[in-house]
């Protein structure tokens, strides 16, 4: 019994300490709008397209960003969504949030 109480008070020394930092704190973030989220779907440009194909189905972009790098990137912006271009191919489109 005294073996049992001596290991129980060694052991609450011990570990005493580290049983206080064991404890989470729960960050709370306020919302931004409580509006409901709306369905944004629009169609982007495939990889692959070529400029030629993109204007022909999107139509002329709204700025043409001079080619950057080696091989050349290019990066055409629509009023939804901007293209990036290797070479003349689509290599990635990227939709652009609502402005509210």
């Amino acid at each position: 019994m005294r073996r049992l109480l001596k290991l129980f008070i060694v052991s609450a020394l011990v570990f005493g300490p580290f049983l206080n930092s064991v404890r989470a704190d729960t960050l709370n973030m306020p919302q931004k709008t409580k509006k409901p989220v709306e369905n944004y779907s629009i169609k982007l440009p495939g990889r692959g397209m070529t400029m030629a194909e993109v204007e022909k189905r999107f139509g002329p972009p709204g700025k043409k960003m001079p080619e950057v790098g080696s091989p050349p990137i290019t990066r055409w912006v629509y009023e939804d969504f901007i293209v990036y271009f290797e070479y003349q191919y689509v290599i990635h489109a990227v939709a652009t949030p609502p402005v509210p």
